[in-house]
């Protein structure tokens, strides 16, 4: 296989709509970064975070040095949590324009990235809040200049110009997508990686997996979303096992950041449909579930649902899901994906979550009406009708 013929400690650049820099020691690239920032005149930063891995991983002390060494004065905002809010993003955008925040930083998983964007966005529309960003009551079409340090191997924000933040007062976890959020330069570091836990590690990679399995058989397919779908799932499925045994394995840390990697490219071109569409008014409902985790509790039903329609297509790009097995139909597929879903660690239904048929009504209309999930249910290859919605998360119970 090519991989063998890679040196995971060259660090390579990736070019998509992102220039993405993937290999151990990646992160010394943003001494490059900062100074490219302070050629062009970008002198105050606002950077968005979580509040430990960014310190824990020691992107940290790569990042300020670089930002002390190029006269780069930074405001920190480092209380983005999972599922990140509304307010949230508020208040870091306030934080940015008192110092007068010329670009925008994430380090962390989807949420400070997701975060960083939203910012980066308001930052040029100061009247705005993220509120009337994500309940689209305005089309940007600028923002600050982003940069992503990646701290997970999932969501593929890093190179997308997808970003999602909830507004839990109404329940809704709407997404959003425009040209002016592809972030300027990406980092995939694996080295500040090996510390994600191991519920976390599967979590986020079963989540690259939802990602091609809906941009390879959605209604926007194409050749290179289909291409992407068919490495990530073999990546992921023959290095997720190696590094949920053994955290610090470098290699593969590197191609779960890769598939990651192209998995966000994947959709970025493909799109998303039922899974996203559906987990997120679960994680808007309940705010501590982890949205990887939910999209593969979601999984099982949906590769059910969209197997008779992209049959060719799904047998081909999980293939190594489905082993040597002959003859798949709808439920045999359904089947063995909850099998290999086991194998990784998710055995947990909608019900051990909290979910109960009494939510069924509410998921349903939460999906239909939050701001932008009906752009993703008009993606699906089977017409998303409400009793298909309600199917999925009845047998996802």
């Amino acid at each position: 296989m090519w991989e063998k013929e890679i040196n995971v400690n060259e660090v390579k650049e990736v070019r998509v709509k992102t220039t993405a820099y993937i290999g151990a020691g990646a992160i010394q690239k943003f001494n490059n970064i900062a100074e490219e920032l302070a050629s062009k005149g970008i002198n105050k930063v606002v950077i968005l975070t979580g509040r430990a891995a960014y310190k824990k991983t020691g992107a940290w002390e790569v990042v300020e040095k670089a930002l002390k060494d190029n006269n780069i004065e930074y405001a920190l905002f480092d209380k983005i949590t999972p599922n990140p809010q509304h307010l949230d993003v508020d208040e870091a955008t306030n934080l940015g324009k008192k110092i007068g925040a010329q670009a925008v930083i994430g380090i962390g998983g989807g949420s400070p990235i997701d975060s960083a964007k939203s910012v980066a966005i308001l930052l040029k529309y100061p009247d705005k809040t993220a509120a009337q960003l994500y309940e689209l009551e305005f089309v940007p079409q600028e923002a600050a200049p982003i940069i992503a340090i990646n701290l997970t191997h999932g969501t593929g924000t890093e190179v997308d110009r997808f970003a999602v933040v909830s507004i839990p007062e109404k329940e809704y976890k709407p997404a959003i997508a425009y040209d002016c959020i592809y972030p300027m330069y990406a980092i995939d570091d694996p080295a500040l990686m090996t510390s994600l836990p191991e519920f976390q590690t599967m979590s986020v990679s079963v989540d690259a997996v939802n990602h091609v399995f809906e941009a390879a058989t959605s209604l926007a397919a194409n050749p290179f979303s289909i291409l992407c779908a068919k490495e990530t799932v073999r990546l992921v499925h023959k290095y997720l096992p190696r590094a949920l045994k053994d955290g610090s394995d470098i290699e593969a840390r590197y191609y779960l950041s890769y598939a990651s990697l192209i998995a966000g490219t994947a959709f970025d071109n493909g799109m998303l449909h039922f899974t996203h569409a559906l987990e997120h008014p679960l994680s808007a409902i309940k705010t501590d579930l982890t949205h990887g985790f939910g999209l593969g509790i979601l999984l099982p039903a949906v590769v059910k649902q969209c197997f008779d329609s992209r049959k060719e297509t799904i047998t081909e790009i999980f293939a190594p899901i489905f082993g040597d097995e002959k003859n798949i139909d709808a439920q045999k597929a359904e089947d063995l994906t909850k099998k290999w879903l086991k194998s990784v660690g998710l055995t947990q239904t909608l019900k051990d979550e909290g979910f109960s048929e009494a939510d069924l009504d509410k998921l349903v209309d939460l999906a239909f009406t939050t701001p932008s999930l009906d752009g993703l249910l008009g993606c699906a290859p089977v017409e998303a009708t409400r009793e298909r919605v309600r199917t999925i998360y009845k047998e996802s119970l």
